[in-house]
C-alpha cells in the first residue's frame, strides 16, 4: 500500500483575496472554485494542492481542533486500507465512509492530529 500526501486546507477570511494573492505573489494556479466551500491552488502536474478554505464571517476554527486538513491519497480501495491499518495500530478517527463526493476516512497521528484519506482517482 502506498500512501502520498496530495493537498492541504489553510483557513482564509476571503478566498477570493487569498486565490489572487497565491496567483500573482507565488505564481500558482486556480485549479478548482467551488462557491460553496473552498478554492484550490497549485500547478496542475505538481500533484500538490492548497485549498483555501473560507469560514462564517471569516473567522478561524477553535485553535484546538485536531483536523488539520491534509490529505493523503491510498492507492487501494479504502476499507482494505482501513483494514491494514487497524493492524498496524493506526487509530481512526472516522471508519471510511462513502460521502457525494468520494470516500473518505480520517486517522489520528501520534500527537492527535487529524489526517484524511481518500482513494486515488
Amino acid at each position: 500500500m502506498k500512501i502520498r500526501p496530495v493537498s492541504a486546507a489553510i483557513v482564509v477570511k476571503d478566498r477570493k483575496r487569498a486565490a489572487k494573492w497565491y496567483k500573482e505573489k507565488l505564481g500558482l494556479k486556480v485549479l478548482e472554485d467551488d462557491e460553496e466551500h473552498w478554492t484550490v491552488v497549485g500547478r496542475a502536474r505538481s500533484g500538490m494542492r492548497i485549498h483555501l478554505c473560507e469560514y462564517e464571517g471569516g473567522r478561524k476554527p477553535d485553535a484546538t481542533e485536531a483536523d488539520t486538513g491534509i490529505m493523503l491519497v491510498v492507492d487501494k480501495p479504502l476499507p482494505k486500507v482501513y483494514k491494514a491499518l487497524v493492524r498496524a495500530g493506526v487509530e481512526f478517527e472516522s471508519e471510511p465512509q462513502e460521502a457525494p463526493w468520494g470516500w473518505t476516512s480520517k486517522i489520528r497521528d501520534p500527537d492527535g492530529n487529524i489526517l484524511w484519506l481518500v482513494p486515488e482517482e
